[in-house]
């Protein structure tokens, strides 16, 4: 008898856990896992604890032999584990909140993963992802790191660049969602939708669209021309595109998107949110409250449905169905965060693309796409640019870097306003950048 899998979940107080521990329980049969490690910080210990009480009432429920255990030292969690997923959020959502809110008072898109705050996310989330992937090399050297902490495409990048590990696989419920999306307008199930798929995270195409293996993207593209098919995220606003804009892109746009291509009107939109119902930091606190109420109740053995307000729809799919390719060499088609490797001409060999591969035991082989089309390769090109700046910035603590990312960032108009929100953020999320205010070595 096998000795089973040992998965670890950094960040394992989050309210999606129990959504992966649903999606580990449906694929037992497949996916023989004997332990599972809820690893948090202090700061989460009371909604780890919540948590993996939940996830200990659903595999007793399932009558499944999976040891789940709750730590708060990640070194011991670690020891000889196949797989590590990270989903955690330094600063906590206070932090989410300040980078919302701060860029909105220079008038500038304030948003977890895309400018200023995508910045400022990386900048935080990096150095920690990096400090972990060197416990990974000493601990559990053949584990695969599954990363779903966001920017998750700036995260693998830095993970390719600056830490020895080759084993990471960035994910997204993005590519999953919009291919549910295009399922629904074309009314049919989505095992018959196929989406090629390439990009960057948050910044990803749907190239072309099959239905049963046959070419449906001008149909596709009609579809999302109909203001009644928003296609979005729950986190973001489903702003109707200008139909004729659709039909010259001729390419499926994710929601993302509407930041660059509906900069102002997300703005206003934004702007707004903050001065009556709150950023979207805020009204997750609210969600989550509710959610971690729901969780205590010692009667609740199920994921509740109220955690699709949470906005991570699909996630568990995405992680569940990516772990259980690798772990049994299924070959099957996934749109992943991975080392480019030819399969985007513009991007760089060495760079973190977004593209569907072929998830095997050796992990992900992406699948060329050839070039972009020209009317999206510049913005693509311009995010990594971004990416790769931003990358550096994080790892060395190098002011005139960080700016430079702000800088080159499209929703960011000018260096001096990229200067100004620089050093508010700066001294706002101080505690979480000690890269940048260490004394200079002479």
């Amino acid at each position: 008898m096998t000795k089973g899998i040992k998965i670890v979940t950094i960040g394992g107080g989050s309210s999606y856990t129990p959504e992966l521990v649903e999606g580990f329980i449906k694929r037992y049969d497949e996916l023989p896992i004997r332990e599972l490690w809820l690893v948090d910080i202090p700061e989460g210990q009371e909604k780890l604890n919540i948590v993996g009480a939940l996830a200990k009432r659903m595999v007793e429920k399932a009558g499944l032999p999976i040891e789940v255990h709750l730590t708060l030292d990640r070194r011991a969690a670690l020891k000889d584990a196949d797989f590590v997923t990270t989903q955690f959020r330094v600063g906590l959502l206070d932090a989410r909140a300040k980078d919302e809110r701060i860029p909105l008072k220079y008038g500038v898109i304030g948003q977890e993963t895309n400018g200023p705050g995508g910045l400022f996310k990386g900048l935080r989330t990096i150095p920690v992802i990096l400090e972990i992937c060197k416990d990974i090399e000493e601990l559990c050297p053949d584990a695969w790191l599954i990363n779903f902490t966001n920017p998750a495409g700036m995260v693998t990048e830095a993970v390719l660049r600056y830490s020895n590990i080759r084993k990471v696989v960035g994910l997204c419920n993005v590519p999953i969602g919009m291919r549910m999306g295009i399922a629904k307008a074309l009314d049919v199930d989505a095992s018959r939708v196929q989406v090629d798929f390439a990009g960057l995270n948050h910044m990803v195409y749907g190239l072309n669209v099959y239905l049963d293996g046959v070419s449906v993207l001008p149909q596709v593209v009609e579809a999302m021309a109909d203001p009644s098919n928003a296609m979005t995220m729950k986190n973001i606003s489903g702003l109707s595109w200008e139909p004729d804009f659709l039909r010259g892109l001729g390419v499926i746009p994710c929601g993302y998107h509407r930041y660059y291509y509906k900069t102002s009107e997300m703005l206003a939109e934004e702007l707004e949110a903050a001065e009556t119902k709150g950023t979207r930091a805020e009204v997750v606190k609210q969600v989550e409250k509710e959610l971690f109420e729901l969780y205590k109740d010692p009667n609740l053995a199920i994921k509740p449905p109220q955690l699709e307000k949470r906005g991570g729809a699909y996630y568990s799919d995405a992680a569940c169905n990516l772990i259980n390719s690798i772990y049994n060499d299924k070959r099957d088609i996934q749109p992943v965060n991975t080392r480019n490797n030819g399969a985007i001409a513009s991007i760089e060999d060495d760079s973190a693309v977004e593209v569907n591969c072929v998830i095997t035991k050796e992990g992900p082989k992406p699948i060329a796409v050839g070039d972009l089309p020209v009317a999206v390769r510049g913005l693509v090109q311009q995010i990594k640019s971004f990416e790769r700046v931003a990358a550096e910035a994080a790892v060395t603590g190098d002011y005139n870097k960080a700016l430079l990312a702000m800088t080159i960032n499209p929703l960011v108009p000018t260096d001096k306003i990229a200067k100004e929100i620089l050093d508010e953020m700066l001294e706002a999320h101080k505690e979480y950048l000690p890269q940048f205010f260490q004394p200079v070595e002479a």
